[in-house]
């Protein structure tokens, strides 16, 4: 019995140890996601580029005949989505101060606001005057916003994703919130890439 309870010790010991010498270890998580982004913006920058190639060939743009985007919807949703960062960057904010309470808050109206973005976008497609094969200009038009669609909803979940682990007020500190960090980072990115893309579609 006693023997039992030294070799337990021993384990004990040695975990502890290897959890010291992986903790000095560098964190490349963060590199991981920048690495991540780094290679998706790449997708999108093959967006931009053939939306402004067929801008510089094409004897008009849009075509002629081209209903006019309405410019209320993405407006408000440009607000909504700029505004929304500097929200979710207050939720990290507390959690650096080891307010998990101030983090569900920022981080919940930050969800909330992305609803409200991906429901704005719903509306302007059902009340589109023109489908996805109208024309070059169109095809473009859904492609660009719905990739960039698509990436608002993958924020959305991570973000969820926080809120949901942040029930256990422990999981998060200010010496381990790796996860509410990458959530901010993927989100300023969709952030950044829907004012470059609100410019290129909709007001040029």
């Amino acid at each position: 019995m006693q023997g039992s309870t030294i070799e337990e010790s021993k384990l004990n010991l040695n975990y502890h140890k290897e959890a010291e010498a992986h903790h000095g270890h560098p964190d490349h998580r963060m590199f991981g996601i920048f690495v991540f982004l780094l290679s998706d913006s790449m997708t999108f920058l093959g967006f931009f580029a053939a939306l402004l190639i067929y801008r510089s060939i094409m004897p008009a743009w849009p075509p002629e005949g081209t209903p006019e985007l309405e410019l209320f919807i993405p407006i408000l949703n440009t607000i909504i989505l700029v505004s929304s960062s500097f929200v979710m960057h207050r939720g990290q904010t507390a959690i650096k101060n080891n307010d998990v309470a101030g983090l569900r808050l920022w981080f919940g109206i930050t969800a909330v606001m992305g609803a409200a973005f991906l429901m704005g976008q719903g509306y302007e497609y059902f009340h589109a005057e023109f489908g996805l094969t109208t024309n070059l200009f169109t095809s473009c038009f859904f492609a660009l916003t719905g990739f960039h669609g698509l990436h608002v909803t993958v924020g959305l979940l991570l973000i969820l994703s926080v809120l949901w682990r942040s029930r256990d007020a422990n999981h998060y500190s200010s010496s381990n919130h790796f996860g509410v960090e990458a959530a901010e980072i993927y989100w300023h990115f969709v952030d950044v890439i829907w004012v470059i893309l609100f410019v290129l579609v909709y007001l040029l």
